[in-house]
This record gives C-alpha cells, structure tokens and sequence, in this order.
C-alpha cells in the first residue's frame, strides 16, 4: 500500500478511553482520504492501555474502517512471546497488518533483533511492517539486518524513523534492488517528502491526526512526483511539524486536536503530562497563525459525528 497511514491517538474522557470519540476520529479520517490507519502505536499511547482496552481499540478500529482503508495495529513490546501473543489477537481480531517496534528497554544485539522478527514471522502469518526508531528503543536495525528481516517470511514492509537520511537512503536502495515488492514508510512527518523522492511509499503520519487533508495532499504530490507542489506544501507545514514534536509524542498533537475544538483526543496518561506554558504557547500561536482552527481541521469530523 502507498500513501497516507495516520498513527491515531487513543482519545481519553476522564482517564477512560473515549469510544465514540475513538470512531468519530477513524470517521474522519476515511473522509479526509487518509490510506489506513495504525492505532495502538506510541501516538496511541499503547503501553499504557491495558489488554482489555487494546482488545477493544481493535475490535473499534476494524469495525470502522475495516474494507474502507487499511488497518494496521501496534503490536510489539521488550518481549518475544508477548509480542506473538498480541500479534495473534490482532490477527483474530482482523488486521490488515501488524506494526511491531524494535524491541525497547533490553536493548538486544543485532541478532537478537533479527532473531526476534524472525520468531514472530514463524508463529504469525499476517502481514508484519517492522518499526525502527532508536530514538525511543535505544537501539537501531542496521541495514544489513534489515536485509535479514526482510527475507522472513510475512515481513512486508518498513516504518523508518532513525532520522539518518544516509541510513534511509541505503536501506531502500538495498531493499528496492533485492525485495522490489517490499514497503518503506517514512516514520517522520518531516521527512515524507525527501524519503519518498528517494523512493518510500509513503509516510506513518502523526500530523494527518490534526489536518489528514493537507498530509494526504503532500503525499499524493509527492507520489506522483509532483515536487513543486510537494516543496510548497512540506514548505508550509514545517513549523507544524516541528512544533508538533517540541515534547515528547503524543503530547503535542494531543494539545493541538483539543485546541482544534471538535476533533477528540483528551489527556494523555500518566507518565505523559500537558505541555509545559511557554511551548503550549508557541503551539497556540502557530495554530493561529496557520489558521488551522476548528473549521479547518474538523470539517470532516461535522460531517462524520
């Protein structure tokens, strides 16, 4: 699949999570154009939700969406067999696709890391789109590890989010020439653009939660290999994007939808807390600036509610 995959937030009403909001916000992204969706990412807040709340997001998601776009769901944790486990249940559950980060915390070799894929593959067969962020797992696949994972058996594709465009750049050199079939995903909405001219299909997005239009539109331009168009939207939305990522995900985002006024999103949990006041500050202003209010960013969810 090429395009546009939105890593939803898990919208929480009183630290409880927020079914119908949950709904409205998948609504919303199937009316804005958005490829699929990925709840129970880190924007979902994922480790913090427990097995019962998981079981229902992917009962939720699949409902909603399920033949409409795709439905990919996060899987993955620091263990092996737990990992396998919930792989499963998204697979009973009916997923079009697990997304399973690098294991995080044990900080495994190489090897463990291909040895972990590897396990899963054998005792899954839905389709599996590996996660690399070292910025949060403290350990990077390295390209010929990925080479390795690659060749496993269900593993189709790749979200790359190292912020090494050198790495980016061989990894889908590497696996463009020996694996044409296999998907790689930009995992940094600030680099969709230059990670799909270097050939990505497409980009796991945090901001399309906000405005999936205007992410859709860079995407598609991009895709399609329009650059002027795609320079001048990447060009408008940079300050969203960085801004966006002044604290720790989903904090940011989070701020953004409630100040947005319709879409829902909620508190994060605990250990995540609200932005500190100068970068909520800077977050409003930018909102202004930009004009992404209400009417801009939520017509969709009118229409959806």
């Amino acid at each position: 699949m090429k395009g546009t995959i939105t890593a939803l937030v898990t919208p929480f009403i009183n630290n409880k999570f927020d079914e119908q909001g949950f709904r409205n916000n998948i609504r919303s992204q199937i009316a804005a154009g958005i490829d699929g969706i990925v709840p129970l990412g880190s924007t979902g807040e994922s480790s913090t939700l427990s097995t019962d709340e998981q079981g229902r997001i992917i009962e939720v998601a699949v409902e909603e969406a399920k033949g409409k776009i795709q439905v990919w769901i996060g899987t993955g944790s620091y263990c092996t067999r737990q990992t396998i486990e919930k792989t499963k249940r998204a697979q009973d559950l009916g997923a079009d696709a697990a997304m399973i980060v690098t294991p995080y915390y044990n900080r495994p070799t190489q090897e463990g890391i291909f040895r972990h894929f590897e396990a899963i593959a054998t005792n899954t067969d839905i389709p599996i789109i590996v996660y690399n962020i070292p910025g949060r797992c403290s350990t990077n696949i390295e390209t010929s590890t990925m080479m390795r994972i690659a060749a496993l058996p269900n593993i189709v594709g790749l979200k790359e989010a190292s912020g090494n465009m050198n790495q980016a750049g061989d990894i889908l050199q590497a696996l463009g020439e020996k694996f044409p079939d296999f998907k790689v995903y930009s995992g940094d909405d600030i680099a969709a653009l230059p990670m799909i001219a270097l050939g990505a299909a497409g980009v796991v997005s945090v901001v399309s939660n906000l405005i999936p239009k205007d992410v859709v539109e860079l995407v598609d331009a991009s895709l399609e290999g329009n650059f002027v168009l795609a320079r001048k939207l990447h060009r408008r939305l940079l300050s969203l994007y960085k801004v966006l990522f002044i604290e720790t995900n989903p904090v940011p985002i989070k701020t953004a939808m409630h100040l947005c006024g319709l879409i829902q999103s909620g508190e994060c949990r605990l250990p995540l807390y609200s932005m500190i006041p100068e970068n909520l500050d800077l977050l409003s202003q930018l909102l202004d600036e930009m004009e992404i209010t209400d009417a801009a960013c939520c017509e969709t969810q009118q229409t959806t509610m």
